[in-house]
């Protein structure tokens, strides 16, 4: 699921399916407003691989609203994840 849909997976539902994330960029109250990936985001869930600083998949959101989660490949690319609704 790569665009903004209220019928997304909530935050609660992410963090329960994949944890706590390692680093985050930003807030859901952050005035400021980034694109990436194709869509437009204001907070950023950064998982990196176990014991390392690679980074393995970013989850981003506006305001509340999950915008995408994607996989990022050893090459910087990322390709879209699909996770499950609610």
């Amino acid at each position: 699921m790569t665009e903004a849909s209220s019928q997304g997976p909530t935050r609660a539902a992410v963090w329960k399916r994949l944890g706590a994330p390692t680093d985050q960029i930003g807030s859901v109250n952050e005035p400021r407003t980034h694109e990436e990936y194709g869509v437009r985001w204001n907070e950023k869930w950064i998982y990196r691989a176990e014991n390392s600083q690679e980074i393995e998949r970013v989850v981003l959101w506006y305001r509340y609203d999950f915008q995408g989660a994607f996989r990022v490949k050893p090459d910087g690319s990322a390709e879209p994840e699909a996770l499950p609704r609610r």
